[in-house]
């Protein structure tokens, strides 16, 4: 009786530091819990919750995709974001004629985040090699369109390059798109 109640009790333990996933791996397990449920596009203006609000899951935008993988890892980017928007607003850039930060929308903007990203994480050189890219950096991009775009880099290479999970109009996918579109930024972002 004693060495089952032992290893049940091991069992309910808490895995150690050694078996837990790395933020990295929490963060990319974050995006890709999202391909498959986040399947329409919506960019509109809600009322959330303050902090951790989020718009339906259905739904979103490609910073809600990286918003919500840091959320898997426990960090909340909305309360960081407008935390950092609070004490230095005007480091950020004046795109929508606030006069003040919006917790319901603010982390949902590309050039919010990459401001955020640039201010308090690593800004890495962009460039055209695969091999600086690595799982867990952020790339933002300018379309053709002239839209800001995010997304970040996954664990998965295709062709010899990382693959980039992000939402760009049809759901959250996992795809070959690194090179696709002119890159803005790059950042590595682990607090």
């Amino acid at each position: 009786m004693t060495t089952v109640i032992l290893l049940l009790t091991l069992a309910a333990s808490p895995p150690s530091t050694a078996e837990k996933p790395s933020r990295i791996a929490q963060i990319l397990g974050g995006a890709y819990q999202q391909v498959g449920v986040t399947l329409t596009y919506d960019g509109s203006y809600r009322s959330i919750t303050f902090p951790g609000g989020d718009v339906p899951l259905e739904r979103g935008v490609c910073t809600d995709v990286i918003v919500r993988a840091y959320r898997q890892a426990g960090i909340d980017l909305q309360l960081l974001v407008n935390q950092d928007m609070s004490g230095s607003f005007g480091s950020y850039p004046r795109l929508w004629d606030l006069s003040r930060p919006d917790p319901n929308i603010d982390h949902r903007r590309v050039h919010n985040l990459a401001t955020f990203f640039r201010r308090n994480g690593q800004t890495i050189a962009v460039t055209t090699r695969p091999e600086d890219y690595r799982a867990g950096d952020l790339v933002t991009w300018r379309l053709p369109s002239g839209a800001p775009h995010i997304g970040l880099i996954s664990d998965r290479v295709q062709n010899g390059r990382p693959l980039v999970v992000h939402n760009i109009g049809a759901g959250v996918e996992v795809a070959d798109v690194l090179f696709s579109y002119e890159i803005t930024g790059h950042y590595r972002y682990d607090p």
